[in-house]
């Protein structure tokens, strides 16, 4: 339907029409972009928002070869809290405060992993049970089978130390989150000490960055906050996107903040992880897509949800707050 104006422009005023509009639109957000990203891509850095239950703040994420960096020192942050690994205090919906351990989630997730379990138990039989026949000719081929692995394994090193890893602004084992960009380009530009100083770009960063700089991609902006909510919401009310981009950014977070419970229930194989292969199995069209949605229907809402609410909590607790 055509736009109508309430009133007939005086004959003097020249009309713009819709077209000439949209394309002064479409320029300003052709232009924006561009100028924005320059100074990302050039030091491969990238602002990052993350919303949490206690608030939304600004931080900094970079890739770089794993052999280029040293990880965050967690020994203070662990110091701190002896138990920071096995609890989390949430509040609960009657604004209670209540501690959730690490085992009542790994109690239903054992549930439906169960049958898994005990298959990889019986293989671990048959292999004792062929490692006990083999002969002496099958001990020297072990042997050579030994060396080669070894060689392997170091070949797999040097891959591992190529791969690149996520590291974040963070310092001592502590995220750090900035409530508005003004005050994370304050706090880049004042030389406190950081993990991501290690960068060879970083100076560069801090010399150059502005706060009109810090306005993060679609998909660099990540909504924690609302995972465990959606989750509970049931299988209809479930987004995927949503739920697809927390994973991401959880695996990357517990790997630079050297997280190890938290990378366990996201690992190959657990029940979250299979929610996540689910969920994008399911935005697919074809057989994959309804295959995707069958397998959805079979995962536990409540196993889902207290996972995540287990997660985030986890992350949560490891964040430093910054004005």
């Amino acid at each position: 339907m055509a736009r109508q104006s309430p009133q007939r422009p005086d004959a003097d005023e020249p009309e713009l029409d819709d077209t000439t509009a949209s394309t002064a639109a479409d320029e300003v957000e052709v232009d924006r972009p561009a100028a924005d990203r320059a100074l990302w891509d050039e030091l491969r850095i990238d602002p990052v928002e993350i919303a949490l239950p206690a608030g939304t703040g600004f931080t900094l994420r970079a890739y770089r070869p794993a052999r280029e960096l040293t990880p965050t020192d967690v020994a203070e942050r662990d110091e701190d809290d002896p138990f920071l690994a096995r609890r989390q205090v949430v509040e609960t919906e009657d604004d209670e405060e209540v501690v959730i351990l690490d085992e009542e989630f790994a109690a239903l997730a054992a549930e439906e992993d169960e049958d898994a379990d005990a298959e990889k138990r019986a293989g671990r039989r048959r292999r004792g049970k062929a490692e006990a026949a083999a002969d002496e000719d099958a001990d020297e081929a072990t042997e050579a089978a030994d060396e080669d692995e070894a060689d392997e394994d170091e070949d797999e090193a040097d891959a591992a130390g190529d791969e690149e890893v996520p590291v974040f602004l963070t310092h001592r084992g502590k995220l750090l989150l900035f409530k508005t960009p003004e005050s994370l380009v304050s706090f880049i530009r004042s030389g406190a000490p950081n993990d991501l100083s290690q960068l060879d770009s970083w100076n560069e960063l801090s010399e150059r960055v502005e706060p009109a700089d810090i306005a993060p991609l679609d998909e660099d902006t990540y909504e924690l906050d609302l995972v465990v909510e959606n989750l509970r919401g049931g299988h209809d009310a479930w987004d995927p996107t949503l739920l697809i981009e927390a994973g991401e950014v959880a695996r990357d977070l517990a790997y630079a903040l050297r997280l190890p419970a938290v990378l366990d229930m996201l690992s190959a194989g657990s029940s979250l992880d299979d929610l996540d292969e689910a969920l994008r199995s399911s935005v697919n069209g074809g057989i994959g897509g309804f295959l995707g949605r069958r397998r959805l229907k079979k995962i536990g809402a409540q196993t889902a949800s207290l996972g995540w609410r287990t997660i985030v909590g986890k992350i949560s607790a490891v964040v430093d707050w910054r004005d």
